[in-house]
């Protein structure tokens, strides 16, 4: 009964660490970019293109005029 409970605490860290991992290896690719000075202007350029895209998307399936 104490192995449950010893692993019923580790399910909180192992999210987190899920969660960690996932956002480190979906930044990863702009920490490259950054590398480059030409690719620079391509990290706001998507992050803008990204949240116009997401509020479009919120403002049609809502129905927001």
């Amino acid at each position: 009964m104490n192995n449950i409970w010893k692993n019923i605490k580790k399910f909180p860290l192992f999210i987190i660490g899920v969660f960690i991992g996932f956002f480190l290896t979906t930044i990863k690719p702009f920490f490259k970019l950054l590398k480059n000075k030409k690719k620079k202007i391509l990290i706001p350029i998507i992050i803008t293109t990204t949240f116009l895209v997401i509020y479009n998307i919120l403002r049609l399936m809502l129905a927001i005029q």
